[in-house]
């Protein structure tokens, strides 16, 4: 039930507050605030919102970088909608609430031995997120989180159950699965997840024209492989993760090296750099050629989450697309030859590493995968410097390749743009007209990207 702005009592509903993102790069004084704490209280806050004529989103960690979870009407906080709702254990498969966040999941799959088959690197998104909006970790033969998707249960516009599985509904889980929140609210999602496993990590500097010239065989060659580069350097920092059985024996980076390595360096000697370098473009250079030799370089294994994730505090703006896999190299070389023609203009010292990570092809219809095996890459910024510019190049030389964006992460595209680079676009324009023909899911993102 709802309360304060809705005259009703029981879900927590506040005055606006102003709203930020993690990055900084979006904000918005939503008319009205709810913390449901139930599916039942997310119908009620939803038919009361149509009531009074409002937008509703949902919101979880705010990690997305784009507009997509800005709520001008009615915010809707999943903060208490979190944990374990059925365990299938003869099929691995795990009913989660949708606010439940990932640096949760381990504590609560580990007492069934499962785990995620595949993680990204930052751990803070809830799982109705991270989902939504395409998140992904890296591995030729592995998909982004979505395609983990085996069932999911949303709140319509008008307040009521859509369940879709293997069951009911199975042919619109290809866009449930990866809905931008357009479709309605998740309240559930079902993953099929995999035995708990462990990873053997090998993170390394190597020559960058060597890593780039063997780039698709790099990424064949094991399981998950992923390039970090420095622009103005000639070395790539390079991540190769192994699987492994959950009973294999583990040699765990040692308390003090992960702190130095991940917290002081990693998160603590970046903060100041990335000030420094904002402050005083000049010594970017020197930074980053300073960066290929105190990263990395190590090798340890462990249960596959501290692995995957590492903690990330320095607040950045990024900006990531997916091209085809066949054209990745290329793509990352024509970034190299632009960033190399801005040489000596102190505005284009970039002090964030370029990331390039892999995707198998899946079924989803607004996946950045749909359809494709697919390589990504991504930039960043420090949230206090002005990413357009570069982000604006960089969005150029994919286009060039057909780059579909990252949808929670800033690009310039819009409908029209969009409707040529996925092919099922139009099928799922179409479920959102018949499942929210007025909108009641719209925000001005939504808005750009799908149409009005």
């Amino acid at each position: 039930m709802i309360t304060n702005r809705f005259g009703r009592a029981g879900a927590g509903v506040s005055g606006p507050e102003l709203w930020r993102n993690w990055g900084r790069s979006e904000q918005v004084r939503p008319q009205a605030v709810a913390v449901p704490g139930s599916i039942t209280e997310v119908r009620e806050a939803i038919r009361d919102a149509a009531g009074k004529g409002m937008t509703v989103k949902a919101v979880g960690a705010g990690h997305s970088f784009t507009g997509i979870a800005v709520a001008p009407g009615l915010q809707l906080d999943l903060t208490k909608l979190t944990g374990v709702v059925a365990v299938d254990r003869e099929r691995d498969r795990v009913t989660l609430l949708a606010g439940t966040r990932l640096y949760d999941l381990p504590r609560l799959l580990a007492p069934h031995g499962l785990a995620m088959p595949n993680l990204g690197d930052i751990d803070r998104q809830s799982i109705s997120g991270a989902t939504s909006t395409g998140t992904h970790g890296t591995g030729v033969n592995l998909g982004g989180i979505s395609t983990q998707i085996v069932g999911a249960t949303l709140v319509t516009a008008n307040g009521e159950l859509l369940v879709v599985d293997e069951n009911q509904n199975s042919e619109l889980l290809p866009a449930v699965a990866l809905g931008l929140g357009a479709l309605g609210v998740l309240v559930e999602v079902t993953l099929q997840c995999v035995p708990r496993f462990v990873l053997d990590a090998k993170e390394q500097p190597e020559p960058l024209e060597n890593v780039v010239a063997n780039l698709d065989a790099r990424a064949h060659e094991v399981d998950h492989f992923e390039m970090f580069w420095f622009p103005g350097t000639d070395v790539a920092m390079t991540k190769t993760n192994t699987r492994l059985p959950g009973n294999a024996e583990t040699h765990p980076l040692k308390p003090v090296k992960k702190w130095v390595d991940d917290s002081l360096i990693g998160n603590g000697v970046h903060q100041v750099i990335s000030s420094l370098g904002a402050a005083v473009p000049a010594v970017v250079p020197l930074i980053n050629r300073t960066a290929t030799k105190v990263w990395g370089d190590r090798e340890f294994s462990d249960i596959s989450t501290r692995v995957f994730t590492t903690k990330r505090t320095v607040r950045f703006r990024e900006m990531e697309y997916a091209v085809p896999a066949e054209n990745l190299a290329a793509a990352f070389n024509d970034v190299r030859e632009m960033l190399a023609s801005h040489q000596g203009d102190p505005a284009w010292n970039i002090s964030f590493p370029i990331e390039v990570r892999w995707a198998a092809a899946d079924n989803l219809w607004l996946s950045t995968a749909s359809g494709r095996p697919s390589g990504y890459i991504a930039v960043h910024r420090y949230f206090k410097e002005d990413p357009t510019d570069y982000f604006a190049a960089v969005e150029d030389i994919m286009s060039k390749y057909q780059g579909r964006p990252h949808w929670g992460k800033m690009h310039n595209l819009d409908a029209a743009t969009l409707r040529q680079r996925y092919p099922r676009f139009d099928d799922f324009v179409a479920l959102r007209d018949r499942l929210d023909p007025e909108r009641r899911f719209a925000n001005p993102y939504l808005d750009r990207v799908l149409g009005s």
